[in-house]
C-alpha cells in the first residue's frame, strides 16, 4: 500500500519553479507520488534558485544544502557535478534510517556506495547519458575555457558512470538511454518523463503562425532557431514566432532581418501554453540528441500540427506523432502541405490515445514505486 510508503528524494536541485526540463520531470513526479500517498522526504541542493514553501505542500519534511562551486573540484578525478554535491549532512540524513532512495540524476549521487545494502532499495533515475550531454555541450561551445570543462566533465562522467553497476536500479528516460545504461547495469527500466499534463488540451482547425520554443538562451535552442531562420523562413509565407527565455542577441539580429519572423522574450508559462496551442504548427529542431525533450511534449499534450527532424524524437516511442523530416528542402515541403490541412478531431483522438498510454504521470509513478517497494 503506498500511504505506508516513505521515500528519500534526492534532487539535484530546489525543483520549483518548474520551468526547465530536468526539474519539470522532478516537480511533477514529486507531486504524482504525493498523490499516490507517498511520504515524501525531499534532499535540494542550494546554488541558484530560492527556497520554496510550494514544495512543502506534498514533501513530509525538505531540507535544503549548500551546494559550493570550489576551483579545486575541477581538478578533481570526480566529476564536478558529482563532487560539488557531496555535502556529508546528507549522508547523516540518509543513514539516519533505511527509507528507500530516489537519487535525482547521477549529479546526486556521491555517497552512494556507502548507502547501498541487503535491506535498502535504491533508484537513480537518469535524465541523460551524461557524458554525452557534456560532450554533445562541449562540441557546440565557442568559449575555450567552457569548451575545455565540458570535454572534462565528459571524460570524468564516462570514468565515474561504473557506479552504477552496484546493487541498485536505474530509471531512464528513454528507450535509447535505458539501451546504454543495460550495458552497465540490467536493472534498468524505462519510466518516461514526468510533466504538467494530465489530459489533452488540443484545438482543432488553423492557427496563423508556425512556433519554435524554448531556452533561447542556450547554445542548442540558438542553433537550432538560427538554422529556421536562415534555411525555412525565407521560403515559407507565413508568420514564424520565436518565444522563449532571455533570447539570444543573435537572434534578435537575424529575426530583424526576416520579415515573416517575430520574437516574444520571457513570455509567462500560461502565455507560453497560448502560443502552443494557437500555433498551426510547432516547429521542433534539435542537434542534441539527448535524453527527452519536454518541449515536445509540451506541444504534443496542447499543439496542432508538429514537425520535427530525428534528434528531437530518436527512440521516444513519439516518433508516429509527428512529422519527421531532417533537410530544409523536406521541411518546407512539408510545411506547405500542412498549411492546407486543419488539425482534426480524429487526430486529436489518435495523439491522446498514444500520449496517455506513454507517457502517463500516474503509469510513471507506480512504475517507480514498485520499483522502491
Amino acid at each position: 500500500m503506498t500511504e505506508n510508503l516513505e521515500i528519500h528524494i534526492v534532487s539535484f536541485t530546489i525543483p520549483y519553479p518548474a520551468n526547465y526540463g530536468g526539474v519539470i520531470d522532478v516537480y511533477y513526479k514529486i507531486k504524482t507520488l504525493y498523490e499516490l500517498s507517498v511520504k515524501i522526504h525531499l534532499h535540494c541542493f542550494q546554488y541558484d534558485r530560492e527556497e520554496s514553501s510550494e514544495l512543502n505542500k506534498y514533501c513530509k519534511t525538505v531540507t535544503y544544502y549548500y551546494r559550493p562551486k570550489r576551483l579545486k573540484y575541477f581538478f578533481s578525478r570526480s566529476p564536478f557535478i558529482v563532487l560539488s554535491r557531496s555535502n556529508k549532512r546528507l549522508l547523516e540524513t540518509l543513514q539516519r534510517d533505511q527509507f528507500p532512495i530516489l537519487f535525482e540524476g547521477i549529479h546526486t549521487t556521491h555517497f552512494i556506495n556507502e548507502l547501498v545494502n541487503d535491506s535498502r532499495k535504491i533508484v537513480v533515475r537518469a535524465h541523460n547519458i551524461e557524458h554525452d550531454y557534456y560532450l554533445q555541450l562541449a562540441k557546440k561551445e565557442s568559449n575555450i575555457f567552457k569548451k575545455i570543462f565540458f570535454y572534462s566533465e565528459a571524460i570524468k562522467l564516462r570514468n565515474y558512470e561504473k557506479i552504477l553497476k552496484s546493487k541498485i536500479k536505474l530509471a531512464g528516460i528513454t528507450e535509447k538511454d535505458c539501451a546504454y545504461f543495460k550495458t552497465l547495469n540490467s536493472d534498468t527500466f524505462l519510466i518516461p518523463v514526468f510533466h504538467q499534463h494530465n489530459e489533452i488540451n488540443i484545438k482543432s482547425g488553423n492557427g496563423n503562425y508556425i512556433l519554435f520554443h524554448g531556452n533561447l538562451s542556450v547554445n542548442e535552442n540558438i542553433e537550432a532557431a538560427k538554422y529556421i531562420l536562415q534555411n525555412i523562413c525565407p521560403k515559407i509565407n507565413f508568420q514564424f514566432k520565436f518565444a522563449g527565455k532571455d533570447p539570444d542577441k543573435r537572434l534578435y539580429k537575424l529575426i530583424n532581418k526576416t520579415e515573416n519572423a517575430e520574437i516574444i522574450a520571457n513570455p509567462p508559462e500560461k502565455t507560453m501554453q497560448e502560443l502552443i496551442r494557437e500555433a498551426h504548427i510547432n516547429l521542433l529542431i534539435s542537434f542534441q540528441n539527448t535524453g527527452i525533450k519536454l518541449k515536445l511534449i509540451n506541444a504534443l499534450y496542447s499543439g496542432r500540427h508538429c514537425i520535427v527532424n530525428n534528434e528531437m524524437t530518436d527512440r521516444t516511442g513519439l516518433e508516429t506523432l509527428c512529422h519527421n523530416h531532417n533537410s530544409p528542402k523536406k521541411i518546407i515541403q512539408e510545411i506547405k502541405q500542412l498549411l492546407n490541412l486543419s488539425f482534426t478531431h480524429e487526430e486529436i483522438n489518435k495523439r491522446g490515445h498514444i500520449l496517455l498510454k506513454n507517457v502517463n504521470n500516474k503509469d510513471g509513478a507506480q512504475k517507480l514505486i514498485n520499483l522502491l517497494v
